[in-house]
């Protein structure tokens, strides 16, 4: 009966001229440029020198748009990242935003407030307009929060300045698990929403190579070896 149905549905669409409805298409999650870094954006770039925001191990943009903040986020993860608001550089009281990839292979926005170590999920989310994707064993997302919001403990107010927290790790069953990292990394300074930089922070693989004394001592080694033993 389902099938005869089916088919006089069809018959009637085409002889009645009206088409048979069909979903709407869904757009592509449009790839997040890194050329307008420290132009119309800011933009934080944790990883390997040059990298972005496909390559960095952790990648956070920021800009303004009216009366909202747009944020987009990507780390090198299958589960979540995030990025948190802080007064002290430290967990523990901070508003946090945070993409989840969950088992149906979506990507959602959620809302949390750290209580001491620990992420508690607040069900009142500012995040609107959202998107995200899982593709190459990375999480990438993009959302907007309004700038100004009531006073209220879990939800800063953006146009003030704050320590940013970077932040990724896996999740099981959509909920987000320990960071991937013993000490994730921080902004040195706090974050105006109204100054656009390009930062890149070094990850834990570069930053042996990159500090003052160790390139000292590969030129000393080097020249030790060219010389030659007496």
């Amino acid at each position: 009966f389902l099938v005869l149905l089916f088919y006089l549905i069809i018959i009637y669409s085409d002889y009645t001229g009206y088409p048979f409805p069909t979903a709407p298409p869904v757009d592509p999650f449009a790839k997040i440029r890194v050329d307008d870094c420290g132009k119309t954006k800011g933009c934080f770039r944790y990883g390997k020198p040059g990298c972005n925001a496909e390559t960095c191990d952790y990648f956070l943009s920021y800009r303004r748009i009216g009366a909202d903040v747009e944020f987009e986020l990507s780390a090198d993860t299958d589960g979540w990242v995030a990025v948190g608001f802080s007064s002290d550089k430290k967990m523990g009281g901070d508003d946090v935003m945070a993409c989840v990839h969950d088992d149906n292979g979506r990507v959602r926005i959620h809302h949390f407030y750290n209580v001491g170590q620990w992420a508690k999920e607040i069900q009142r989310n500012p995040a609107r307009d959202e998107e995200g994707v899982f593709e190459n064993n990375r999480v990438t997302c993009r959302f907007k929060r309004p700038v100004y919001v009531p006073r209220e403990e879990t939800i800063v107010d953006l146009h003030l300045s704050w320590y940013y927290l970077f932040a990724w790790g896996p999740a099981i069953q959509g909920s987000i698990t320990r960071h991937d990292i013993d000490s994730p990394p921080v902004s040195e300074r706090v974050v105006s929403i109204y100054k656009y930089e390009d930062i890149f922070m070094p990850s834990a693989a570069y930053q042996t190579f990159s500090s003052p004394f160790c390139l000292l001592l590969i030129v000393a080694l080097t020249f030790y070896l060219l010389m030659g033993t007496p």
